[in-house]
């Protein structure tokens, strides 16, 4: 994209040669790119070859590029501090967002970090994932068959993979829906949004769990919804308060309360239900890894409750398979089914067509039930070393108890520490986890790590712990610690 100006006072050659010197100092010719030939360069630009040359030399000779024998010309390594990356702020006098873009931008995230699954909570085990398998379903529909997995279809889902989802919660969480009720979207981010646009007008009052899930947050937010906190403790969800405001939605994660493990009683099921018609409001069930339940049966989905259409549910494929396949599926009220179409077809939030071909061959052709019990059994096992490895080498610091279902726990410090300056200096060491603080919106933030260990093996758990207790000892050491807590907070 060189232009070059033929009527301008400044010769070609230095306009060629301040324009390539400008590219390589903002970074985007980067080191070690191939410059094309003097001859091509020429023919491209519509000037003559040795215009070119003549740039190139000024360039060889300032140290800006570099001849390789035999292999051509080559942007040179500078300095760090030589390049210098483009304002990515904007240029003074631009458009601002709007007002759901500056929200949107503003709200936190949490993400994984390369070469960092210790301790990130909800990452499953992927080397345990059957590959092969996989490779092999993807290779069968890679080639062109007589399904149109190529085309803008089907944008609610395949039609194989609705039925294999609609089947497959049915016989396992209980949910009463048929495959038109399904729709598959790129995960639950996409789930929520899609969610937050439908059901949500600007102003409208949602309850949010509190602690609760930044994702449901940021879409709320995002769509302009004024959050009012639905408490989560020791003795499960606060539904007494008659002084909050009336809802329009109400988001909860019932069979495994995110973030701190809890599970919704039967009763307060039943009674969020009652208050859910009484206030004519939509309840969302995020249902993000409730298929981990390690002692005791599965609870029944919420949803499979509702006797007057209410509750969407909400689930996921990034939990039991991994999250780049980036495959979630939200289950409507049937009356709902066609604006969701419409609305999915808008939006552009469904994923590819070969993905869920495979996805459903994977699914019914009975790979995902043998894949979740494995991991169920490994999953159980590790949760149990792991506390007890926290327990050996980090009880000094914090607490932490088994759960009954869930692929994360909650660690509670035993110092007065700022969640926060553990996070930072734990970064420092190689370890990564999610700061209890963040999950909280409106009320003063409990102190405490949320550790996932089911994507990680003996090895590994091990290393990450002796990492975490390096930060630890160097906060004390620091004098960033306080003096012990008289009384930890209880155990949800």
């Amino acid at each position: 994209m060189l232009v070059l100006d033929r009527d301008a006072d400044v010769p070609m050659h230095r306009q060629l040669y301040e324009k390539l010197r400008a590219e390589i100092l903002a970074g985007h010719l980067k080191a070690d790119t191939r410059l094309p030939p003097t001859r091509l360069m020429a023919e491209d630009l519509g000037v003559s070859r040795n215009t070119v040359i003549t740039t190139y030399d000024t360039l060889l000779a300032e140290g800006y590029l570099e001849s390789r024998s035999g292999s051509g010309t080559w942007v040179a390594t500078l300095p760090a501090d030589a390049v210098t990356q483009r304002n990515s702020v904007g240029r003074a006098g631009a458009p601002s967002l709007s007002s759901r873009g500056t929200r949107m931008a503003n709200q936190p995230r949490d993400r994984t970090i390369p070469d960092r699954i210790a301790f990130h909570p909800g990452y499953p085990e992927i080397k345990a994932f059957p590959f092969s398998t996989w490779a092999r379903l993807l290779k069968r529909h890679a080639r062109y068959s007589h399904e149109d997995l190529y085309g803008y279809h089907w944008v609610t889902g395949h039609p194989r993979l609705k039925a294999a989802i609609a089947e497959y919660l049915r016989a396992s969480r209980g949910v009463e829906c048929n495959p038109e009720q399904v729709i598959v979207v790129n995960g639950t981010q996409a789930a929520l949004d899609i969610l937050a646009r439908m059901l949500v007008d600007e102003g409208d009052i949602c309850w949010m769990e509190e602690p609760g899930y930044v994702g449901a947050q940021n879409a709320l937010l995002s769509a302009g919804a004024r959050l009012v906190p639905l408490p989560v403790g020791p003795d499960g969800w606060s539904l007494d308060d008659e002084t909050r405001p009336s809802p329009r939605l109400i988001f909860v994660t019932p069979s495994c309360q995110w973030p701190l493990g809890c599970v919704m009683r039967m009763e307060d099921r039943l009674r969020l239900l009652q208050i859910a018609e009484r206030h004519d409001a939509w309840i969302v069930e995020d249902d993000y890894d409730s298929e981990y339940r390690f002692r005791g049966r599965p609870i029944p989905a919420m949803q499979g409750l509702d006797k007057s259409g209410r509750v969407i549910y909400v689930g996921t494929f990034a939990k039991t398979l991994f999250p780049s396949l980036r495959i979630g599926f939200i289950v409507v009220p049937p009356h709902l089914s066609e604006g969701f179409k419409r609305v999915a077809s808008n939006t552009g939030h469904y994923p590819s067509l070969l993905l869920q071909a495979a996805l459903a061959d994977f699914i019914s052709e009975g790979y995902f039930a043998t894949h979740l019990r494995r991991m169920r059994r490994l999953y159980a096992d590790r949760q149990k070393v792991f506390v007890a490895e926290c327990r050996r080498h980090l009880a000094d610091w914090l607490t932490i108890d088994e759960n009954d279902a869930g692929m994360q726990l909650v660690a509670r410090f035993t110092r007065g520490l700022e969640d926060e300056i553990l996070w930072q200096a734990a970064q420092r060491q190689g370890v990564n986890f999610s700061p209890l603080s963040r999950q909280f919106f409106h009320s003063p933030p409990q102190q405490g790590a949320i550790l996932g260990y089911a994507g990680i093996d003996l090895k590994t758990m091990r290393e990450g712990i002796s990492s975490l207790r390096a930060a630890f000892v160097n906060l004390e050491s620091s004098g960033a610690l306080g003096p012990p807590e008289r009384a930890l907070p209880p155990r949800p």
